[in-house]
């Protein structure tokens, strides 16, 4: 199962360098991009796992396709607890190599990204996002970036969680599932709410919880929530079922969206749909519970200015429980003036 996608890789051994760039490389090619472009993702790659392979302690990368944002692409997501960087910054210029690699360290990484960005504190370690695509940045929602990373509990080579997210007519909708339980089973209940949703011409929150209950039955069931963000009100309409966990940031105090007891496509207390302001500019924050509840960014100055896929690569690092699938997601939206 080599090439199921996402997959993380756990860098504990050189020889996990190359087991990095084979499945960039087939992720690149699932992805339908060309020879020259799938070459330059496996360099990427191999760029941050050598690295990760020097100077990380527990370091982990993170491969995913990038169509959902509506052009192919691969992103990949370095996460480690190593001595961090005193100045990321100047360690990305090219030419600076931190392992003497063929594609002279992480400059490259940065002139090959269609978008990059990176955290890191010393002490506590880096956080590396890249996104290689086969043309310009997406667009879409204006001035709404979404980033978001899955991974299975230890053991599993399929996570039963899931996300995804859909724009249409300035509005930005993220659905979060949490399979009962873990592995196959899990997954597959997760991956009927991810059809369900995108086959669905329900718009609210609720409406779409209310599509999704129904279309579950028969599988395991999950804990799921949809949010929709209204970029023009700046508001934010939710609605879930079961145990996930969503915040909005940026305000005087963290804003906590309200989900109701029950497992979508078993029983349902109540489907109900919830109205919030949006922070200008803020973040909105969506995670399963293998995430522990009392997560906060207060201890990492400048995060909240970072991608959302940095952001939600910190909190997967920091604030996994470790004995079950993960998912986060984070949507930072600022309004253009």
């Amino acid at each position: 199962m080599d090439n199921v996608f996402p997959a993380r890789v756990g860098i504990d051994d050189p020889s996990r360098v190359s087991e990095v760039r084979r499945r960039a490389a087939a992720c690149a090619r699932q992805e339908q991009l060309d020879e020259l472009r799938t070459a330059e993702v496996a360099l990427v790659a191999t760029e941050l796992a050598t690295n990760l392979v020097k100077h990380a302690v527990a370091g982990e990368l993170h491969i995913a396709p990038l169509s959902w944002l509506g052009e192919p692409g691969v992103e990949l997501i370095a996460i480690d607890r190593g001595p961090g960087f005193r100045d990321l910054e100047s360690c990305l210029a090219d030419g600076y190599s931190t392992a003497g690699t063929p594609g002279n360290g992480l400059g490259a990484i940065v002139r090959l990204s269609t978008e990059f960005d990176g955290y890191s504190l010393p002490g506590k370690g880096t956080v590396l996002v890249s996104r290689c695509r086969g043309g310009s940045p997406a667009t879409g929602c204006h001035a709404t970036t979404v980033g978001g990373l899955i991974a299975p509990i230890r053991g599993e080579e399929v996570s039963g969680d899931a996300w995804t997210v859909r724009c249409h007519q300035g509005r930005l909708t993220v659905l979060v599932s949490d399979g009962l339980g873990h592995g196959v089973l899990a997954a597959q209940a997760s991956s009927a709410a991810v059809d369900a949703f995108w086959r669905t011409s329900e718009s609210s929150p609720s409406g779409i919880v209310e599509v999704l209950h129904r279309a579950l039955k028969g599988t395991r069931g999950a804990a799921l929530a949809v949010a929709s963000l209204e970029l023009d009100s700046r508001r934010i309409r939710f609605a879930g079922l079961g145990n996930i966990g969503a915040v909005a940031l940026g305000g005087p105090k963290p804003q906590y969206l309200l989900s109701h007891n029950g497992t979508a496509g078993h029983h349902s207390t109540r489907i109900q749909e919830f109205d919030y302001p949006l922070p200008d500019p803020g973040l909105v924050v969506m995670h399963s519970d293998g995430l522990v509840s009392s997560w906060t960014l207060d201890a990492y100055p400048g995060l909240q200015r970072r991608h959302p896929a940095v952001v939600a690569g910190v909190l997967y690092r920091d604030a996994s429980r470790g004995r079950d699938d993960v998912c986060v997601v984070v949507v930072g939206s600022e309004s253009q003036r």
